[in-house]
């Protein structure tokens, strides 16, 4: 066999070796969290649930999910190891150095001058601007004539279509 045919199996078979070792390097530092676990440290479960820490075993774990509420977990069932400052943000809703960015309630404090513009002022004053709107007399003689003019387009356009159409005699048809 020449090295070209063994190309692809080489090739395969080396990113199957990195896959397996980045694999085995998440799964060892998993482990690791997992065995560095103390009790008061904030933490979330594989399944979503955040909890405090509370006695550490060989293979499990008691979390404290609230006042009364102490649940029993293996160790595997952690899914991450949160910072105070995270566990906090999450659970209690305590947050740092977010208040400084307060958004105002409305615009008008974001304008730097607290007076009206004299153009703004202008405008109010002017006669109500038509938009358009007319009466209902209006509306009706408007209709009827549109209408009238529609009804005789559409006679106009159905004589046409007639005309072009090719006219067929009694021997014809269109079936072969």
């Amino acid at each position: 066999m020449s090295l070209v045919t063994l190309l692809p199996f080489i090739v395969l078979i080396g990113a199957m070796i990195l896959m397996t070792r980045s694999a085995k390097k998440k799964q060892q530092q998993a482990a690791d969290m997992r065995n560095q676990l103390q009790p008061g440290s904030g933490v979330r479960t594989i399944g979503g649930m955040y909890a405090t820490v509370k006695e550490v075993s060989e293979d499990t774990l008691l979390l404290d999910a609230g006042p009364g509420v102490e649940l029993l977990f293996a160790k595997n069932a952690i899914g991450a190891v949160l910072s105070d400052e995270e566990y906090n943000r999450i659970v209690h809703g305590i947050e740092h150095d977010l208040k400084s960015d307060v958004v105002p309630d409305d615009a008008s404090s974001l304008t730097e001058t607290d007076e009206p513009s004299d153009d703004a002022s202008a405008a109010s004053d002017d006669k109500p601007i038509d938009l358009g709107k007319k009466d209902a007399s209006d509306d009706a003689t408007d209709e009827t004539a549109e209408s009238k003019d529609d009804d005789k387009a559409a006679d106009k356009a159905a004589d046409k279509a007639v005309e072009a159409e090719p006219k067929k005699t009694d021997g014809e048809s269109d079936a072969k």
